[in-house]
């Protein structure tokens, strides 16, 4: 193993905390980047890394020379990049994660055309519920819908996609169509909780020119959103939510849409990447590929958050 990546390497078993996973990640025999770190540390002539049988940290020292060495990488991430030919034909695997919605309805459909524009990206998407960490699991950039809480990645703002409020007619029989937000009080909602934890999200309307947030009781709570669309078919209560995600049910008439006077500020969509690491030309090309797809479906937003 050559300097350049024996650097890669030992950066990547920083931020895993494994020798074994960033061995995985990069592709190389875990023998071989024991053997690598080792010849790295003989070269420097100190200790970079503490080892025991269940964990990996950097020393003191360690910890000093990854801040050098993601600095060095960085830049050389950015000088590659910068070439017309690495930004013109990318090549490796992209790692994305996002929601199983955004997967199949706008990604999916259009992926071919990534590929055949770019023919030596490999991707790999993944669409996990929980909250995932990008650093730690390898993964290039996420999409995410909702406020960024997170303040380590660096946002790329893709979309804000109108929210719409609605319920079944089965249940505006039982409980009347409100006219206004503060006739919410005598309803129920589907209560709609991250898996992440926290408690479950309000609804949100503009009235009298500023957004409001309006808490609902309910006896049903779900995590999943098509959970969410099937309890309010099936007359569990209102739900709140981005407009696309329920367009075949409100032109059937299998969901009404309430309180269209009070729209909330809509649904952000977000790309995440981590800030420590130069973005790769797989990755802005991506972003800039798929950010296309959010405007065509949603209209003009303003890239950064």
């Amino acid at each position: 193993m050559d300097h350049l990546d024996a650097l890669h390497l030992f950066t990547r078993i920083v931020e895993q905390r494994s020798f074994g996973r960033a061995a995985d990640q990069l592709d190389v025999p875990r023998a071989t980047a024991t053997h690598a770190i080792k010849q790295l540390e003989a070269r420097l002539g100190t200790r970079l890394l503490e080892r025991s049988t269940r964990h990996v940290r950097p020393t003191p020292d360690g910890e000093a020379f990854y801040e050098r060495c993601v600095h060095v990488l960085s830049e050389l991430d950015d000088a590659e990049a910068s070439l017309r030919h690495a930004a013109s034909n990318p090549r490796g695997v992209l790692r994305v994660d996002m929601h199983g919605t955004h997967a199949t309805g706008i990604v999916l459909p259009r992926i071919r055309e990534f590929r055949e524009r770019y023919p030596n990206i490999d991707i790999v998407i993944s669409s996990e519920d929980r909250l995932v960490d990008l650093v730690r699991e390898g993964i290039d950039c996420a999409i995410r819908g909702g406020a960024v809480r997170d303040s380590s990645l660096v946002a790329r703002r893709l979309a804000v996609i109108p929210e719409v409020t609605c319920a079944s007619p089965d249940y505006l029989a039982r409980f009347g169509t409100p006219q206004h937000p503060s006739e919410l009080a005598a309803h129920q909602a589907v209560q709609f909780f991250n898996s992440s934890g926290g408690r479950a999200y309000p609804f949100e309307f503009t009235i009298d020119g500023k957004i409001r947030e309006v808490e609902l009781t309910g006896w049903l709570t779900v995590n999943y959103a098509e959970s969410y669309v099937v309890a309010a078919r099936n007359g569990c209560g209102l739900i709140q939510l981005p407009r696309y995600h329920v367009e075949d049910d409100l032109r059937s008439g299998h969901l009404i849409e309430v309180l269209a006077d009070f729209s909330g500020p809509g649904f952000p969509i977000t790309a995440l990447y981590p800030h420590r690491r130069q973005l790769s030309p797989r990755v802005r090309i991506f972003l800039d590929w798929v950010g296309q797809l959010y405007e065509e479906a949603f209209g003009p937003t303003q890239a950064p958050t």
